[in-house]
């Protein structure tokens, strides 16, 4: 990667990067979008789409940054929103199907919803009930939210919409037919980071549980959680699904994922500040767990870094820590061929997806600059964030 990105000072939004013109280099930490990589995945998507007539959405709450917006859609039939201000950006920035879904609708953002939104799912019969009406009377395409009720995932219930207990999605015993009249389609969603066998084994208890309601809709959204630009996924198993689905029951086939949109397809540049010895050597970084990626906390999960290895596979380990007050504000243990000091840059992989739309400033923390490279490897800013940035959040 080029670590050489220079900037006028104050450079605005989309302003390319000039080369080696002995300006300042960009401040660490930025997160940097390659677009070449972003196209590779939206070329897979597009052939699913090709090839099974399904029609598949960005997933925005997984990626929002609308400077790609304009490429995407060239891809993409449109974009999903978990609320107002994600259907606002979906119908202003992408444009194309604007899908929402929320476990609860405000009543004083429904009105103002429903002049963003094409299709709007709802989460439960008493939702359904309360809203379903107004949407079909606005024009609207009106979907309800199915619990399957078949677990497919290990180890991380904060991510599984099928644990027990969940809120997210009607039950079978719970399914009202009696509103029926008001559907146009079911949706499920009940996948993280998953090849399609997964989605083979829900399909198949999606349809036992709900599969007598089909032959009146006329669209099913499979959701979200489809890893389908990684390099080991069933792509033909998840096409013979969507077949299935469109062949037996008339459906159009919606998916909405959104990692795989952007997998591997962006970096945290960051610097390190400071190392110190506990037992272990640590790096202090200039970017933080908890401020830029807090997936790596809240999953866990440990991010891929360049030219590194596992603990103890290369010549020097170092634990890999933030800047902030927070104790556990640690990324992981990773090796190195040479050691790390102050100045050394880390360079975090696939780090476009869950990480600007979670970013947040606590301590006060900056957040990472954004920066775009084009095909050409042409760098662009598209975003510089300041100090109005946190303040403006708090009063």
């Amino acid at each position: 990667m080029n670590t050489e990105l220079e900037t006028k000072a104050g450079a605005e939004r989309g302003e390319a990067f000039p080369g080696k013109s002995g300006k300042a280099p960009v401040s660490t930490p930025y997160f940097l979008i390659d677009e070449e990589r972003l196209r590779k995945n939206l070329e897979i998507l597009k052939k699913v789409q090709e090839d099974t007539g399904c029609r598949i959405l960005l997933a925005q709450k997984a990626f929002s940054t609308f400077f790609a917006y304009p490429l995407i859609r060239e891809y993409l039939a449109g974009s999903t929103a978990s609320g107002l201000y994600e259907a606002r950006l979906g119908r202003e920035e992408f444009g194309g199907e604007t899908h929402v879904f929320s476990p609860a609708y405000r009543e004083d953002e429904f009105e103002e919803l429903l002049s963003y939104a094409d299709h709007l799912v709802f989460n439960s019969p008493s939702q359904l009930r309360k809203y379903g009406e107004r949407a079909r009377a606005a024009g609207k395409s009106v979907g309800l939210r199915v619990n399957p009720e078949c677990s497919t995932q290990e180890g991380h219930a904060i991510y599984d919409p099928c644990a027990p207990g969940s809120r997210l999605g009607t039950t079978a015993e719970n399914f009202d037919e009696s509103l029926l009249p008001l559907l146009d389609g079911l949706h499920f969603h009940t996948l993280c980071e998953q090849n399609s066998d997964a989605l083979e084994q829900t399909a198949a208890a999606f349809e036992e549980k709900f599969g007598k309601y089909l032959g009146n809709m006329k669209w099913l959204n499979l959701g979200g959680g489809h890893h389908i630009t990684r390099d080991d996924y069933d792509v033909e198993r998840l096409e013979r699904i969507i077949s299935h689905f469109r062949d037996t029951y008339g459906l159009t086939v919606y998916l909405e994922p959104g990692e795989a949109v952007v997998l591997n397809a962006g970096f945290l540049v960051s610097t390190v500040l400071e190392t110190v010895k506990n037992g272990i050597d640590i790096a202090i970084l200039d970017t933080s767990a908890a401020c830029h990626m807090p997936d790596v906390l809240e999953m866990p999960y440990r991010p891929p870094v360049s030219d590194s290895g596992l603990p103890g596979e290369k010549a020097f380990t170092f634990r890999l820590a933030g800047p902030t007050c927070l104790a556990g504000d640690v990324i992981g243990d990773y090796s190195f061929d040479t050691p790390l000091e102050a100045g050394s840059q880390v360079v975090f992989e696939d780090m476009a997806l869950y990480t600007m739309v979670k970013t947040n400033t606590f301590n006060g923390m900056a957040l990472p600059s954004i920066v775009w490279r084009g095909l050409d490897k042409r760098e662009t800013l598209i975003k510089k964030f300041g100090y109005e940035d946190f303040k403006g959040r708090l009063g």
